[in-house]
């Protein structure tokens, strides 16, 4: 690729017009040597860069000049083997030794029975499928026979384990390939400011001291499993929390603790879609809704949300992407990426839309107690009684311990309508015993104790101050503009591609991270289809930011992807 001055937006364009789809992560990990292409992909890759393909898998050349078969035995010479089956192309044939006369004898081993083995009835060998063993792959200056040097088997068939198929339309940028090279940057000794996460304690936010104490106190009571919905106190404290919040018809039984909302998330996909299944999620989103949705089976569907309108939802857009096959309708409020807190009017206009339709709603609400500016948060479902409503919340973010990961989700309205996919939740939620009970012995505490978040959120609170400092840096940077968030630890400013010549939303991150040192999350990785946003963390001390601040508008003064 450097010879030929490519990037990896190269190939996978390239592939594109030959009429195959790479996908960006699977590029960064075959560039990365993370993963060995599959041999189809090899060749494409080897046909883009007009190369051979064992200059990219580092097999000999000459095994791909050896004779397809032996030569056909004469009259007088012994029988032609039987051609190899694909199980025997799987299985190196053993060694046969020399007897002192020069007779053949029968070789054993530890692999190899004494006795020849029983063949297949005819009707398994018919049912056993034609690759029972994954093609062999060979490796460059190895010997063909056996070894066990450094606890490794070196050998012409070795098999290798690759990842599921089912991966490969899932991405979760939030932690991916850029933030793999950040680690890579990291152990050379490089410092990178991480502002890709929103994870509030390495910027020096910290628990409620109450709230820590009564987890001390109770972690005796806490080393077995609990009811595999969670702990009474908890779930009563919640129940308590939805009711104040409006949410019709709610009660202990539908009330399920997770280790953190994303949990939560997994479990519902599994037990909601069937292969094809479509569920309908904003764009730009959590990406684990998406994620979680592919692995499941189902087709995520996007909706946009309009950026020229605080990024509400569009609720037109929405509407025209159902079809018979959609089965619920996601909404992230408040808002991650965008920091938006959807009007009561919006949230009105998407239940008539589930109403209509009949679908049933998702409702991501773990930044409702984050909200700034006199932002009222409206809970969906608090307006559908009629519907079958789902909605997650819990304490990483209120509360500042994401890393004792304890969420919720609560199950209210019209319950009836969810029957039979509760008994798929509750057979998933006793799959998995129960949710970490130390954490969830500090629900009670945390929902009805003082509520130190907002002492942050309001005008001269560190994360008010923080969120006004960095929306008026963004859009003092030329090329650069940015909705002011209304909530959550974050802002997804835009930028100007055809000033930046961006085309390459992962590019572009990763340009920032070896000339600035500075880690953001790409617009792609949100499932945003265009590479003109980012997401900002700013959480850090506002001195940090001063200097990243600083930093990227030096950056963008300068920038076009080349």
């Amino acid at each position: 690729m450097d010879k030929r001055g490519f990037k990896q937006a190269d190939l996978i364009r390239m592939a594109a017009d030959r009429g195959s789809k790479l996908g960006k992560s699977q590029v960064s990990q075959y560039v990365s040597g993370k993963t060995l292409p599959r041999r189809a992909v090899v060749q494409l890759l080897a046909d883009i860069l007009e190369i051979e393909p064992f200059e990219l898998t580092g097999e000999n050349r000459a095994a791909e000049h050896e004779p397809a078969s032996a030569e056909p035995a004469t009259a007088a010479g012994p029988a032609a083997p039987a051609p190899a089956t694909a199980d025997d192309a799987a299985v190196p044939a053993p060694a046969t030794p020399a007897t002192p006369d020069g007779a053949d004898a029968p070789a054993t081993s530890a692999f190899t029975p004494s006795s020849p083995a029983m063949p297949d009835p005819p009707e398994r060998a018919e049912a056993r499928p034609a690759a029972a063993f994954p093609e062999p792959r060979t490796f460059a200056d190895r010997s063909t026979s056996s070894s066990h040097s450094e606890g490794n088997i070196m050998s012409e068939n070795i098999r290798t384990f690759k990842k599921s198929s089912k991966l490969d339309n899932v991405l979760y940028d939030v932690r991916g390939p850029v933030v793999d090279e950040a680690a890579r940057l990291e152990s050379e000794g490089a410092h990178i400011l991480k502002l890709n996460i929103g994870n509030p304690a390495p910027f020096g936010f910290r628990t409620p001291f109450e709230v820590i104490q009564d987890m001390r106190d109770q972690l005796p009571e806490c080393e077995g499993y609990s009811d595999s919905r969670g702990l009474f106190s908890a779930r009563k404290a919640i129940m308590q929390y939805a009711q104040l919040k409006g949410l019709p018809n709610v009660s202990m039984d539908g009330i399920y603790t997770g280790n953190g909302v994303s949990e939560l998330i997994n479990l519902c996909m599994q037990a909601l879609l069937d292969t094809g299944d479509e569920i309908l999620i904003p764009s730009p989103d959590y990406p684990l809704w998406t994620a979680c949705a592919t692995l499941s089976g189902g087709t995520p569907v996007h909706y946009r949300c309009d950026e020229q309108a605080d990024w509400n939802p569009d609720l037109a857009d929405m509407e025209a992407k159902i079809t018979p096959r959609t089965k619920a309708i996601v909404i992230i409020n408040p808002n991650n990426p965008t920091g938006a807190v959807y009007a009561k009017e919006v949230l009105e206009g998407i239940v008539e839309i589930a109403r209509k339709h009949q679908l049933m709603i998702f409702a991501d609400e773990i930044y409702d107690r984050l909200c700034m500016d006199d932002a009222e948060h409206v809970s969906i479902a608090s307006l559908a009684p009629d519907l079958f409503c789902v909605t997650f919340s819990g304490l990483s973010k209120s509360h500042m311990i994401a890393g004792y990961r304890i969420g919720w989700m609560i199950v209210s309205g019209n319950k009836r309508l969810g029957e039979d996919f509760m008994l798929g939740v509750n057979m998933l939620s006793n799959m998995r015993l129960c949710s970490n009970v130390p954490a969830q012995s500090i629900v009670q505490t945390a929902l009805g104790g003082h509520q130190s978040v907002k002492s942050y959120v309001v005008p001269g609170g560190r994360v008010c101050e923080q969120r006004n400092y960095v929306y008026e840096a963004l859009n003092a940077i030329d090329g650069i503009t940015a909705v002011k968030p209304k909530a959550a630890f974050y802002i997804f400013p835009k930028m100007d591609v055809k000033k930046f010549n961006i085309r390459d939303d992962e590019q572009f991150a990763l340009d920032l991270l070896h000339q600035k040192g500075i880690l953001i999350t790409r617009g792609g990785g949100f499932n945003w289809p265009e590479p003109d946003h980012f997401r900002i963390v700013y959480l850090p001390p506002m001195d940090v930011l001063h200097e990243a601040m600083e930093d990227l508008a030096e950056f963008f003064e300068t920038y076009r992807q080349r």
